[in-house]
């Protein structure tokens, strides 16, 4: 099996993500506990892309608007089509992040880190413009450590007997939400 042909065997996992996670967000108010770090704020916004079968059947829906809007998305979950791509904002502590991110490689894309002081005011010295950078590279791979963690939750959840009352609960879930 070549690497293609995993990628897309293996795709379902990161779907089940964007979907748990968007699901786990709405649980509890944006509230997502990660075991030793407190709540991390997960809120999904402004732009979904869900699809729904393969090569020339594939189908794709993309749905904008505030998270109060995303009724289709919502609907197209009931439909059996698949969350592919997620605008989300995460925050935890003092910073926020807003990422696009895709199902299928885990990419992120639009990716916006936290502001910052230094950023805002710029500056000619050396020494500070190196700062600010060794400031981005730290924030973004809290980003990824941050996601990292979520996805490890989840997959801990996912091979885990807690699946199927999990899976009960995403189910309901998306029945009520598409319903209203």
């Amino acid at each position: 099996m070549d690497l293609v042909d995993l990628i897309i065997e293996k795709r379902f996992l990161g779907q089940e993500f964007l979907t748990w996670l968007w699901w786990k967000s709405e649980e509890r108010g944006g509230g997502v506990e990660l075991p030793g770090q407190g709540d991390i704020l997960v809120v999904f916004e402004k732009h979904m892309l869900l699809e729904y079968g393969e090569g020339e059947a594939n189908e794709k829906l993309i749905c904008r608007g505030l998270q109060t809007e995303l009724q289709e998305a919502r609907t197209g979950l009931t439909m059996g089509k698949k969350l592919e791509q997620a605008r989300v904002r995460l925050a935890q502590n003092d910073h926020e992040w807003n990422v696009t991110l895709t199902a299928t490689l885990m990419e992120f894309r639009s990716v916006r880190l936290p502001k910052t002081g230094d950023t805002e005011q710029g500056g000619n010295n050396p020494e500070e413009l190196e700062g600010m950078v060794l400031e981005r590279i730290f924030l973004f791979e809290e980003l990824v450590r941050l996601v990292n963690d979520l996805f490890r939750l989840f997959l801990t959840i996912r091979v885990s007997d807690q699946w199927h009352d999990e899976l009960l609960k995403i189910r309901a879930w998306v029945k009520r939400t598409s319903a209203t």
